[in-house]
């Protein structure tokens, strides 16, 4: 049989619920919405259920996809029937049978909006846009598998491709980036890790990081954009 895709979205206090928690949650809505899933064999069986590309924790998003294969339910009612069943800010919006691998997944579109209460800080498009045209940018990111505890990751040959918008008090990033690349290290003579955006002229911080269609988020937080790409699974 064909596996099978729920394109959901994940938003408001659903933010908070973690990658494995969501598993959960989705294989017990299952189960209340009497929709049989295939599960494995085995003495203790378990749900084939699978999300790639998981969200952080804090995260919200308006195109994420889950992967399973329905066994007895049209494919037309599980959305009804599992919006019946799952928690506040999970919704289905459809479910649809999978033609090409998730593998194939090369990009992921993001739409980063930042706002601020008194206006967009001077030069700061300009200062983003010298960000991104750097020949490496350094971050240093949180790693189980270093022994200091932290591994550093060079940036811009994640970016494909990135547009900066800005308006009265927001500045917009559309940014194409690779779904799936390897971890690669940073360049010899990279330089000192980059943590801020460097735009000093306004020391005022974004009032709000938000996505495009989606509300408002709280104070300092981000939210994953809605994810457009992930549909198209756009050849490399």
């Amino acid at each position: 049989m064909p596996k099978h895709r729920l394109a959901f979205s994940k938003a408001d206090t659903a933010k908070f619920i973690s990658h494995l928690d969501l598993m959960r949650t989705f294989q017990r809505s299952f189960l209340r919405a009497g929709i049989a899933i295939k599960h494995t064999e085995g003495f203790n069986p378990h749900a084939f259920v699978s999300i790639p590309l998981p969200l952080s924790v804090g995260f919200s998003s308006g195109c994420e996809v889950l992967e399973c294969q329905v066994l007895d339910t049209p494919l037309d009612q599980v959305p009804a029937k599992m919006n019946a069943a799952l928690p506040a800010g999970i919704t289905v919006q459809r479910c649809y049978e999978a033609v090409r691998p998730v593998k194939e997944l090369c990009y992921v579109n993001y739409i980063v909006t930042l706002e601020y209460e008194a206006g967009a800080p001077f030069g700061a498009e300009s200062a983003i846009r010298d960000l991104l045209a750097r020949d490496c940018l350094v971050m240093t990111k949180r790693s189980k598998k270093a022994k200091s505890g932290f591994t550093e990751v060079d940036l811009i040959p994640l970016i494909h491709k990135a547009t900066v918008e800005e308006r009265r008090d927001s500045v917009t990033l559309d940014l194409i980036l690779r779904a799936r690349l390897r971890h690669l290290p940073p360049p010899r003579g990279a330089g000192r890790p980059v943590s801020e955006l460097g735009i000093r002229d306004n020391e005022q911080s974004p009032r709000d990081f938000i996505s495009r269609g989606l509300c408002p988020l709280q104070s300092g937080s981000l939210t994953r954009s809605t994810r457009t790409m992930t549909q198209r699974l756009l050849q490399a």
